[in-house]
């Protein structure tokens, strides 16, 4: 079993930046993908970005440029970098792990991120 625990959320004003971060504990676990999903009010949850333990990173096209992730091997932790936020990236932000050499993937409880004036 792996615990996914986020922080970082919170309310912003548009343009300003927030640091996701995303904390896997466990046992026996060794992760294969990291990565965000954002689910704004009355949508789908859907892939904001995610990194692969060689590093290889996928963004949505909404946040090239401005989202950057990362991952510390060491300490099972992923983090998400947000700048340059616009009110259309309020969400609530999951984080995602998948085990190497499965489809099992573990989901975080969710952080709310809310860019408002």
């Amino acid at each position: 079993q792996v615990q996914l625990v986020e922080s970082g959320g919170g309310l912003v004003q548009p343009g300003g930046s927030l640091r996701l971060s995303c904390e896997a504990s466990g046992r026996g676990f060794s992760i294969n993908v990291m990565g965000w999903y954002g689910q704004a009010r009355g949508k789908q949850r859907e892939l904001v970005a995610r990194i692969f333990s060689g590093d290889t990173t996928n963004y949505l096209d909404s946040g090239k440029g401005r989202f950057t992730i990362s991952r510390d091997n060491a300490k099972n932790t992923v983090y998400l970098q947000m700048n340059s936020l616009k009110p259309e990236d309020t969400a609530v932000y999951y984080c995602n792990a998948r085990i190497r050499g499965t489809n099992i993937n573990y989901w975080g409880q969710g952080i709310q991120v809310t860019v408002s004036s």
